[in-house]
């Protein structure tokens, strides 16, 4: 595994490895990986003055007449790309995305979340996070038929995933990237990688990494690997789960031993911030008409906007696997699908747990038994609010949301909703199979 600290170690390195190319990545606002490649002749004036392209081009970035952009790699994200068989080696750069005078583009998703990130440093925090991103495989991506008969922690001959999740793990690792575990999930078909917990900002370049891997590796074993929240009705769906831990001077702020779940009173109002904000920015964290359609009671998705321990249809869980211990003691945020931006998702989770503890938000008791088995009389009674029901209501409650907009800046909070009304416009105006099935014969 490569560490470059500055330029010059980058271009000793591909030096070394004899590269013939370098691919400079960066997200458009809806998260989606970007990339174009620079011969090693010209990485010394990309590293320095970065590389000119078109704006305009990409979703969410900016106006034909204000166009011209500059991609400046961040030389400390350079790995080898080795994860592709059969092809000549490369390497692989993130970059800060620049108006041609240098300064900072406001539509640029990781400078976003580095700024809240900085936002807390100055107070002596860091967030570690370790999401689990869950998805399918398919034979292609018109058939979206399960590639197995296998369930949770189910092992071969009923799990047939295992040598793509094998190729993956070797993939990331490869680039530096640890990964804790990896299984078969509940639903036929469905597999996970979890990632070893790490500072926000490196894992969300990981997260972004490693959708790429595990894409190329499912059509390297002629595979479709889908990160759709829900491809099929009736089976889950996938998630990410957001595993979160807060520390200032070396020790974790979330966590007391001496409190009841191990929480401290930051770590409480951390949850009642999460708890709070969660339904203002669902639209960031579920993204996609399709998130929605995992968002419903019975599929181990959260629906309603309670914390618990061992309840796992909870929004936020305090994980209880090794309680007593500081660094393994996280909070973990279960709404969130892996088809989100995950630079925008982090800044808005560390956001809100941040504003619960400006605000010393009070934390609700938790809720363990089955909410969807309560009436609606008896969670309004109980104060049981729910997260939106479709990309409609969620965009509302982000519109009105000023921690939203302040965490985002006003250009990708714009943008960002811009494109999701056009979204939800298209598919309010579709005529579905379900409608012609259920109403053609009928009316």
């Amino acid at each position: 595994m490569l560490k470059c600290k500055n330029s010059d170690d980058v271009i000793r390195a591909v030096r070394e490895h004899g590269l013939e190319l370098v691919e400079l990545w960066f997200v458009d606002v809806l998260g989606g990986l970007k990339s174009f490649q620079v011969l090693p002749d010209e990485l010394e004036i990309a590293l320095e003055d970065g590389m000119g392209f078109d704006g305009s081009a990409l979703e969410g970035f900016c106006r034909i007449e204000e166009s011209d952009m500059l991609a400046k790699p961040d030389p400390t994200t350079f790995q080898l790309v080795t994860w592709r068989t059969g092809e000549p080696a490369t390497g692989r750069m993130f970059c800060q995305i620049l108006h041609p005078d240098g300064r900072p583009f406001d539509g640029d998703s990781r400078a976003c979340l580095h700024r809240v990130l900085q936002r807390a440093a100055r107070r002596g925090y860091t967030l570690y996070v370790g999401p689990e991103l869950e998805f399918f495989l398919f034979p292609n991506a018109q058939a979206p038929l399960p590639t197995d008969p296998g369930g949770y922690f189910d092992a071969p001959p009923h799990d047939l995933g295992t040598p793509v999740r094998r190729a993956v793990i070797a993939g990331l690792r490869a680039m530096g990237i640890d990964v804790e575990y990896a299984h078969h999930e509940v639903a036929p078909g469905q597999h996970e990688i979890s990632l070893r917990y790490a500072e926000a900002l490196r894992m969300a370049d990981a997260a972004v990494t490693y959708r790429a891997v595990v894409k190329d590796v499912a059509r390297q074993h002629g595979l479709y690997a889908t990160f759709m929240p829900k491809p099929i009705a009736t089976i889950n769906g996938s998630g990410m789960h957001v595993h979160q831990s807060l520390f200032k001077n070396g020790r974790n702020v979330l966590h007391d031993p001496s409190a009841p779940y191990g929480l401290s009173r930051e770590g409480r109002a951390y949850v009642a911030g999460l708890l709070r904000y969660a339904p203002e920015f669902t639209a960031i964290t579920n993204q996609w008409v399709n998130s929605y359609k995992r968002l419903i009671p019975g599929f181990e998705a959260p629906v309603s906007v309670v914390w618990a321990c061992r309840n796992r249809s909870a929004l936020v869980r305090i994980p209880q696997y090794k309680p007593s211990q500081e660094n393994a003691f996280r909070v973990e945020l279960r709404s969130p699908d892996p088809a989100c931006n995950p630079y925008l998702a982090f800044a808005c989770i560390l956001a809100a747990g941040l504003k619960g503890m400006e605000e010393n938000l009070p934390l609700p008791a938790p809720v363990e038994e089955d909410v969807s088995a309560l009436s609606e009389a008896q969670r309004r009674e109980r104060g049981i609010a729910t997260l939106p029901g479709s990309l409609e209501s969620a965009l509302a409650a982000m519109e009105a949301s000023t921690l939203v907009r302040e965490t985002l800046g006003e250009h990708i909070f714009a943008k960002f909703l811009q494109n999701k009304k056009a979204e939800w416009e298209l598919f309010r105006a579709h005529v579905t199979d379900f409608e012609r099935e259920r109403y053609l014969s009928r009316l």
